[in-house]
């Protein structure tokens, strides 16, 4: 696999970087969508706006993260900036956003309230970029699982039986199930937030949380390069309290709503 997409004027333009982009637009587009459907009750302006906060930041906490973790791999701080071949966490970025809304939040002096339902509207649009994103991984021949027979490969298409033989050995493509998940999850989250009662402030952000984090936990099992913490995937500590966090708030969401009729 060549994970050079292109050269402009001799710089080489990574299939990573040209995938976050487009899975930023398909957010983008979807975002819209949802903001439309709110019946003009949720701002797409606003959230563009915070979406300058939350960017940079989502970057700057996924590489942060990421190097954190494997900072044994890096030489110098050179390198620990470089990353066009790979070496983004979700979690950190996921993290990193979350502080730029906050504070888009103080400077604009948004209402809490405000701010989940313009999450509402950009959680299935986050899940939709990280599908797209996954790809980076595959062009990479990164982020994959352990060792497969040929038997098993054989029953994805050839371009992926290619990009997962790796120095001789067939590798599960987790990148694959992982995106696959993502988009089934994306389609999950549109039809919630189509039915979400006005009230329920948050509760698609919830939901995110919750079904991303299913997905993730298992099939992080099978990868080989995980970040640990204290010998467990740190993937899978973040994904059950995110599940764990996930219910007891769409709980506390709806019975909240709930005593306001």
């Amino acid at each position: 696999m060549d994970p050079v997409a292109f050269y402009v004027f001799g710089t080489p333009v990574m299939w990573y970087g040209v995938l976050i982009t487009l899975g930023v637009l398909a957010a983008f587009v979807a975002t819209y969508i949802n903001t439309k459907r709110s019946q003009g009750t949720i701002s797409f302006d606003d959230i563009t706006d915070a979406f300058l906060y939350a960017f940079p930041l989502a970057l700057v906490g996924a590489r942060v993260y990421y190097v954190v973790f494997e900072l044994d791999q890096y030489n110098s701080f050179s390198e620990m900036l470089d990353f066009r071949n790979g070496g983004l966490a979700i979690h950190g970025g996921l993290i990193g956003a979350a502080i730029g809304v906050l504070i888009y939040k103080f400077i604009k002096k948004k209402s809490t309230t405000t701010i989940l339902d313009m999450a509402d509207a950009a959680a299935p649009s986050i899940i939709l970029a990280q599908a797209i994103g996954r790809w980076g991984n595959f062009m990479n021949q990164e982020a994959h699982g352990g060792p497969v027979t040929e038997a098993f490969i054989s029953r994805f298409p050839a371009f992926i039986q290619e990009g997962m033989y790796i120095g001789g050995t067939y590798y599960h493509p987790t990148f694959l199930y992982e995106s696959i998940w993502n988009v089934l999850m994306f389609i999950v989250l549109m039809i919630w937030f189509g039915k979400r009662k006005e009230r329920e402030h948050g509760v698609i952000l919830y939901a995110y949380m919750i079904l991303y984090s299913i997905g993730r936990f298992f099939i992080e099992g099978l990868r080989t390069d995980s970040l640990m913490f204290l010998g467990m995937r740190q993937a899978q500590l973040i994904s059950v309290a995110a599940i764990l966090f996930g219910i007891v708030m769409i709980y506390l969401t709806k019975k909240k709503a709930q005593t306001k009729i």
